[in-house]
């Protein structure tokens, strides 16, 4: 009797057990978990990171400088812009831009600044996270991306000349007094870059993603700071060279809220809150799908 009720419950528990079934691109809500595998930040690879790098700066350089040159709209736009920024009260750009040129020494440093920091620092930071916050990297890098990418329609739809291309109003272009070395949009350069995409600043998109990702990631005090004053001092550059408005930067700081937007509804948070090693999620999807391809062309 005894015997007999303990082969009936091993029964019934072996054909009670619920049948694992394993995920599979067939099952039902199979797209939610290839969204959720596709969003999940994975170990990022060298090769790809500076081919997709390089790739989307060309693309970004080219469409920047297809954009048409506008050169009546453009100045008109800046009139506009230097009307407003007076009757607001901080149209102080021409003062800054007379006194800091009087420096010699710390003017031609700007004019490097300018040209050179923009792209050193902003692929230093890349670097920097790549190498030693892989999970956070991809998060960040799609903030950059997405900042980028939305501040080509501002120079699409709203052309602007820079405030040293203005007439009348006794802008310095210090880089042609000071004969250095440095913007494109300048001098011997200046037929290699658009001259009316002043709108929305990206060495203020570019530095302010810097500085904040500086500030959130590390944990140097001293680092934090740095990070902070690299946009503040970019700021005062982009004055004192005249190669922007104050309000140029406030586009550019727009560009940037949006491209925070962009990479927080991708990832469900901030990059600095990812982990900052990247879990084990297997091969990526595209990676599996091309696999696949290959194996049933063989087949």
């Amino acid at each position: 009797m005894g015997e007999s009720s303990v082969k009936t419950l091993e029964t019934r528990t072996d054909v009670s057990s619920p049948t694992v079934v394993e995920e599979t691109g067939t099952r039902p809500g199979s797209e939610r978990t290839l969204l959720t595998r596709l969003r999940a930040p994975r170990r990022p690879r060298i090769w790809f990171e500076v081919l997709l790098i390089a790739v989307s700066y060309w693309t970004y350089s080219l469409i920047r400088n297809a954009v048409p040159e506008q050169k009546a709209a453009a100045l008109a736009n800046a009139d506009w812009i230097w009307s407003a920024e007076q009757t607001l009260g901080i149209a102080v750009e021409q003062s800054v831009n007379h006194a800091i040129n009087s420096v010699t020494w710390l003017i031609v440093g700007m004019n490097y600044y300018y040209a050179t920091l923009h792209f050193v620092v902003t692929i230093g930071v890349l670097v920097w996270i790549y190498r030693f916050h892989p999970g956070r990297y991809a998060a960040t890098r799609l903030v950059l991306f997405a900042t980028t990418g939305v501040a080509l329609v501002g120079y699409y739809c709203y052309p602007l000349a820079p405030p040293r291309l203005m007439n009348g109003q006794n802008f310095i272009d210090t880089v042609l007094v000071h004969h250095t070395w440095g913007s494109m949009a300048s001098g011997n350069l200046k037929q290699m870059s658009n001259q009316y995409a002043a709108m929305p600043s990206m060495h203020i998109g570019w530095s302010l993603w810097c500085g904040l990702t500086i500030f959130a990631v590390a944990s140097a005090p001293w680092a934090r700071i740095l990070g902070l004053l690299y946009p503040t001092a970019t700021l005062v550059v982009i004055v004192a060279t005249a190669n922007h408005f104050w309000l140029d930067a406030v586009g550019g700081m727009i560009c940037l809220a949006f491209g925070y937007t962009v990479s927080r509804s991708w990832y469900g948070s901030f990059a600095h809150r990812l982990p900052r090693h990247p879990e084990h999620t297997g091969p990526h999807p595209a990676a599996e799908l091309l696999s696949r391809v290959r194996v049933r062309t063989r087949a």
